[in-house]
């Protein structure tokens, strides 16, 4: 695997317990000392326990991803939702706003939510879900995003692909052939004309797929579950965490990342989160088309993604794998079974 630089360090080595500590004091809080990393690539995740006794997470945004204006409609739209009483978990307000700056980092500060993965093989959790998705949409058809960018095969699949290529990331012994299935995906997706790309908040590409705000990465992890039998002030069922990736696109992406197992799996799970879903809002049957395309977007991004992030030393201690002849041969596997999955009729609920 080729390093994209050289032997800088990297800027979140900067960001030691004290400056975490320093950043929080700055906007009002008082930790007592006690700091417990989250699990968090993108960015540096802290759960930080204050001198009152309340803990509180507090999130450093990864250098030179999103502008300060990206951020902060990330910020407005979790508050859009917590307003209309979605439980989704968003930043606090301290010193009048939600994005603060320190040591040379953008930080904000969320209260910390408690609760376990969903349990996506039960009809009753999934059909929750739906219905929450659907209020998710419902507030994000509203209005649009102004900064933020949409999810299209030029950002997620194209500009990717030349990037990996143009900087030698993939072996010479298997670029050929990764870069002919990554291809031929592209030129599937391509042909769809709503995975173009985006033609505008609220409105209809060309083959009237509606385009709108999304969370963006909603897969399991990213939903943090309240047993009914809890007491947990936040309440019982799905709290939507991490808006980190919000974009513009279409309503399915938020729903086929928790879909698992084989088609008939697949088709009962997305039944129950449809059925959930309509009880809000109006779900379009010929979204169902795009599922294998934004399946087939998130692979090529997620190897750009992998290998733009190198030089963070996070990346090769928790991906020794990536970069290797053996992974690019697995991708081309991948891609090849894509292909034919895009190619297949959808699923139909």
């Amino acid at each position: 695997m080729h390093s994209t630089t050289g032997s800088a360090l990297h800027p979140f080595e900067s960001l030691t317990p004290d400056l975490v500590l320093d950043a929080l004091d700055s906007v009002g809080l008082r930790g007592d000392g006690r700091l417990t990393a989250l699990s968090s690539y993108e960015n540096r995740v802290y759960q930080v326990q204050l001198e009152d006794g309340a803990p509180v997470v507090a999130k450093f945004y990864r250098p030179e991803r999103w502008s300060d204006a990206q951020i902060q409609e990330e910020h407005d739209f979790a508050a859009e939702l917590m307003a209309d009483e979605i439980p989704a978990v968003g930043p606090l307000v301290l010193k009048g706003q939600t994005l603060h700056h320190f040591g040379g980092f953008a930080f904000s500060v969320s209260p910390r939510r408690g609760g376990r993965p969903p349990e996506l093989d039960d009809d009753e959790v999934l059909e929750w879900i739906g219905r929450f998705l659907a209020r998710i949409h419902a507030v994000g058809a509203k209005h649009p995003f102004v900064h933020r960018p949409a999810l299209d095969v030029q950002t997620f699949a194209i500009e990717p692909m030349q990037w990996l290529l143009a900087n030698n990331m993939v072996p010479m012994d298997v670029q050929s052939a990764w870069s002919s299935a990554c291809q031929n995906a592209i030129d599937l997706i391509a042909a769809r004309a709503d995975m173009a790309g985006a033609t505008g908040q609220n409105k209809s590409n060309s083959s009237g797929i509606r385009q709108l705000r999304l969370h963006g990465d909603c897969h399991p992890g990213n939903i943090l579950w309240t047993p009914t039998d809890a007491t947990a002030a936040a309440g019982p069922g799905p709290h939507f965490v991490d808006l980190d990736d919000a974009r513009t696109g279409p309503a399915v992406q938020d729903l086929w990342m928790l879909l698992s197992g084989d088609r008939q799996q697949q088709t009962r799970q997305l039944g129950m989160l449809v059925d959930g879903y309509e009880q809000f809002r109006e779900f379009d049957r010929a979204e169902l088309a795009l599922i294998e395309p934004l399946r087939t977007l998130r692979l090529i991004h997620y190897s750009a993604w992998l290998a733009r992030r190198w030089s963070d030393p996070t990346f090769p201690a928790n991906f020794p794998w990536f970069g290797s002849s053996d992974y690019w041969k697995g991708q081309i596997q991948m891609l090849d079974d894509q292909c034919e999955a895009m190619q297949e009729d959808p699923l139909v609920v």
